[in-house]
């Protein structure tokens, strides 16, 4: 069923009811034809405005990712927020056979979708307030989109789940490597590197592994997609940009687990901490990116937070709710 709005038709998503996408075109690049696809769940506030709230939230996954955790949709719905989800391109929905899963050259070219996904949030189906909300990778793509877009009233708030400020890796290899790193970058960008995703961290959220979570593996596989020079030189000089101070100017809260686990073993420990990043390191560098930052350390909390025990998930929402209040305060509508 397609839905029309304005000059945008959104069809049902892969998630059924009450989720519609739409894929937005984006420009072509050396691999051929590019999209990404913005997903979108209607609020359920009965005091929101005729036809939808006037308030959203646009999430941003992270690396092997995509949108699928309805129940953040949810608690964003419940108190009145419109949700919308991009897959970036060449993620998730917006992966295609032609495509090198997850790559990009420049972190500053997610500018392309997620302006468009803006202009549709605020210009087509009319929403004035608008919350950013990133995860892992995501977080770091959205922080320094909100510090580009800053002084022009394109986000109103920006919450950051486990952002990826910061490589998990030595202190010598995060400097000594990056000059390395940057020159495969530039010479041969799609070059493969040798540094395989450890794949307990999605078997322990799976519920076909130790998990209890339902997910599409074909999307966010459990041994991840290649790490690609270009893709990792990008992230580095991203990260250099938080290093050096961002200018975020709306309010900001930056969640991270309390702890984190380094392993290529199982390990009960990853049902309970960041199998992924180094929270210290997110905490660490989260005053960075801008004047107005609340952080929030989550004990027990894993590395995708919302995906954490349900008792965890609820100091989550509790935290995150507690701040929406305080920052983007008054009912939808």
């Amino acid at each position: 069923m397609a839905i029309t709005v304005g000059a945008v038709d959104f069809l049902t998503d892969i998630l059924g009811e009450p989720y519609q996408s739409i894929d937005l075109p984006l420009a072509a690049d050396r691999e051929g034809d590019v999209v990404a696809t913005l997903v979108r769940r209607r609020s359920a506030d009965p005091g929101a405005a005729a036809g939808g709230s006037r308030r959203a939230v646009l999430y941003v996954h992270g690396f092997v990712d995509y949108f699928f955790q309805t129940h953040l949709a949810d608690f964003y719905a419940e108190r009145g927020y419109d949700f919308y989800a991009l897959d970036l391109r060449k993620y998730g929905r917006s992966l295609r056979p032609h495509h090198s899963p997850n790559y990009i050259h420049d972190l500053d070219a997610y500018d392309e979708e997620l302006d468009e996904a803006v202009r549709i949030i605020r210009e087509v189906d009319g929403h004035d307030t608008l919350l950013l909300n990133g995860h892992s990778t995501g977080g770091l793509i959205s922080a320094l989109y909100a510090d580009r877009r800053a002084g022009r009233g394109t986000i109103d708030a920006l919450f950051l789940n486990s952002p990826f400020l910061s490589l998990p890796a030595p202190l010598l290899i995060r400097t000594l490597g990056a000059p390395v790193v940057g020159l495969l970058g530039r010479l041969v960008a799609t070059r493969k590197l040798p540094a395989p995703l450890n794949p307990h961290y999605v078997h322990s959220l799976h519920r076909d592994f130790r998990g209890s979570w339902e997910f599409d593996l074909a999307l966010k596989p459990a041994e991840g997609f290649p790490l690609y020079a270009g893709w990792l030189a990008a992230i580095q000089r991203g990260q250099r940009r938080v290093r050096r101070g961002l200018g975020v100017d709306c309010p900001v809260l930056v969640m991270a687990s309390t702890a984190s686990t380094a392993t290529t073993e199982w390990d009960d420990a990853l049902l309970r901490t960041d199998g992924v990043l180094r929270a210290d390191d997110i905490a660490r560098l989260a005053p960075r990116l801008g004047p107005r930052v609340t952080t929030v350390r989550i004990r027990d909390g894993v590395h995708d937070l919302v995906l954490s025990m349900p008792e965890v998930r609820e100091r989550i929402f509790a935290e995150l709710d507690l701040w929406l209040r305080a920052y983007l305060p008054g009912r939808a509508g």
